[in-house]
């Protein structure tokens, strides 16, 4: 499975720390930018690049976006279809969990503003661990989803 990787400016010393930890796991990490810090850049245009790999191949790959708050990240990111981008900037670690069990969420978007390195470590360890539950009910709603996102 490849990780593909993705931040602004807010989230970038966060990102190349979460790659090396990826490595660290075993796992393939490609990161799309930026490749520098750049206090304004804009979130979309590194975002973009990770959300349309992950939906080209959702059996395959995974992506971490990062943000001051994650939120931007994610909303752009669910704007490709197969992307379920749940957002985590602290608190219970269980709703990193639920996401992945109920929701088969394949982006993690972190907020860098909100965590320390530790958090997001464990968050990023909790949702790679924590397998889709491939129940029915879970199952249909998430065809749902890709059903009704074709309505509009």
């Amino acid at each position: 499975m490849i990780i593909y990787l993705g931040s602004d400016h807010a989230g970038y010393a966060l990102k190349e720390t979460l790659e090396i930890f990826l490595r660290e796991l075993g796992y393939a990490a490609t990161d799309a930018g930026p490749d520098q810090y750049d206090a304004t850049d804009d979130y979309p245009d590194y975002i973009t690049p990770v959300a349309c790999r992950v939906s080209e191949k959702p059996e395959e790959s995974r992506g971490i976006i990062l943000g001051g708050s994650g939120q931007g990240e994610a909303m752009m990111a669910n704007r490709f279809p197969h992307v379920r981008a749940m957002v985590y900037y602290g608190g219970q670690i269980e709703t990193v969990k639920l996401a992945r069990e109920h929701n088969d969420a394949n982006i993690l978007s972190l907020g860098a503003r909100f965590i320390s390195e530790e958090e997001a470590k464990e968050a990023v360890q909790a949702w790679l661990e924590t397998p889709f539950s491939a129940e029915e009910r879970h199952i249909r709603r998430i065809q749902k989803i890709e059903d009704l996102s074709k309505n509009c």
